[in-house]
């Protein structure tokens, strides 16, 4: 069996910037949950990243929203499995914004999203709301190269 533990040596790992790269032009994140009696769930959603920070919607009355309620704690996974991004952290409400961090969230859905019904710019009606996840514990890695590209940060939460 092989170890595939995080290396010690800096020769070969991702970059910070690649990851945060990854995660703004990602279209559809994957959001894990837990139910209330501890079976997974996992789902995509829309979001955009905002200063090291995903933010995205969710109907009160979804399940990842009931799961959230019940459990902040999430996994975040990019659709692709070859240039893996993982973000582990905790899901907050945003809650009264910044007005200027509320304006760079609306804009950033309209440059990345097309709104289904018009074809025009996605225009998201007000950041109340949103689900914030920041990073607690982050895994990266491109398929080809591993595991010498994997890398782990972990962060404060």
């Amino acid at each position: 069996m092989r170890n595939y533990g995080i290396s010690e040596d800096e020769e070969g790992l991702l970059s910070w910037e690649w990851v945060s790269g990854r995660m703004s032009e990602s279209r559809n994140y994957w959001i894990s949950t837990t139910r209330p009696g501890g079976r997974p769930h996992a789902a995509p959603v829309w979001g955009v990243w905002v200063e090291e920070t995903l933010y995205f919607g969710t109907a009160p009355s979804s399940r990842k929203a009931r799961n959230l309620a019940h459990n902040p704690n999430v996994a975040v996974h990019l659709e692709s499995g070859d240039e893996a991004v993982i973000v582990e952290g905790v899901a907050e409400e945003l809650t009264a914004p910044d007005p200027s961090l509320s304006e760079r969230i609306v804009e950033a859905y309209a440059a990345k999203y097309e709104d289904p019904e018009t074809g025009g710019e996605f225009q998201l009606g007000s950041t109340e709301g949103l689900k914030t996840v920041r990073p607690g514990v982050v895994f990266a890695w491109l398929e080809r190269d591993f595991p010498n590209t994997a890398t782990r940060w972990v962060f404060e939460y």
